[in-house]
């Protein structure tokens, strides 16, 4: 089994058209790159925090709807998307964090508005409670921040010794299967398909997507425990935040008891549920774009 560290994938030509972005890069303090987009202009950014198993793919077409008002930040974690994948690395929820805070710092962002989906809602508000005055409003897309038991059964199997890893590296049996498990309104095209597997087409490039579903912090003596923890406690700082909820009700993994939780931890926000969306909301509920649109632009 190799152990040499990935090389960065190059997007082909003929993905070009659904993701003509340039690339950013930012050399982290551990020496790992860091993709990112940068899009628009402004002082007010919209950063949008990806999960797993998707990259800043999954932003592309806000980040198309958005650009002409704000100033578009969508980074790719280490060991996703278009960054650096080292086979040997501190694939924890701490170190993401870290990572998205160094990113934010050299960019200089005053006034930041957060979209976040799946891990991204534990990474990116990891990050926001070190600087709690710099945002300015929160959007949620099928996501967590705070502690949970549930696990679906399928996600429960990818994460067994041995097994699970030979599902996830060597079979692509977490990437693959969500680009139909996390639709249910619609179907991918073949190449929105392609452009969400291109980062993950071996063994190598699929490191960081086994490493988030082993970082499931289901029980408190597990690595992120604490981390995530902490985050759930001091959700209260952005109580005064504007807020949107953005939900796709058929979502097998972060389903309606996650949405509720959202809700009593913040009441104040604003809650659209699309009930035959799945967990690619974004992709599955086309309105979901001029949502997100309107509350900030209002």
């Amino acid at each position: 089994m190799q152990t040499k560290d990935a090389m960065i994938p190059e997007l082909p030509d003929s993905l070009r058209h659904l993701y003509p972005f340039a690339a950013n890069t930012l050399t982290l303090k551990d020496g790992e790159k860091l993709h990112y987009l940068d899009q628009g202009k402004g002082d007010e950014a919209v950063l949008m925090v990806h999960g797993n198993p998707t990259w800043s793919f999954y932003y592309r077409n806000l980040v198309s709807g958005l650009k002409d008002h704000f100033r578009c930040i969508a980074p790719d974690h280490i060991g996703c998307g278009l960054s650096s994948k080292p086979q040997i690395y501190r694939y924890q929820l701490a170190q993401h964090i870290e990572n998205l805070s160094q990113l934010i710092e050299s960019l200089s962002l005053k006034k930041i508005h957060l979209v976040l989906h799946d891990w991204g809602g534990a990474i990116g508000m990891g990050a926001a409670q070190a600087i709690p005055d710099k945002i300015g409003s929160i959007v949620l897309l099928n996501t967590a921040a705070f502690r949970s038991t549930h696990i679906p059964t399928r996600i429960a199997l990818c994460r067994t010794p041995l097994w699970g890893s030979l599902i996830i590296r060597g079979l692509n049996g977490f990437a693959r299967p969500a680009t139909f498990m996390a639709m249910s309104q619609r179907k991918l095209t073949a190449q929105e398909k392609a452009g969400y597997l291109f980062p993950y087409g071996n063994w190598e490039n699929r490191v960081a997507l086994n490493a988030f579903v082993k970082d499931i912090p289901l029980k408190a003596n597990h690595p992120s425990y604490q981390t995530l923890y902490k985050i759930e406690n001091n959700l209260g700082l952005f109580l005064k935040k504007p807020m949107l909820i953005e939900w796709g009700g058929k979502d097998f993994c972060f389903d309606h008891r996650f949405r509720t939780q959202w809700q009593i931890f913040f009441p104040q926000a604003k809650t659209t549920i699309h009930p035959n969306a799945g967990h690619y909301v974004l992709e599955d509920a086309p309105e979901v774009i001029p949502n997100i649109r309107n509350f900030l632009i209002s």
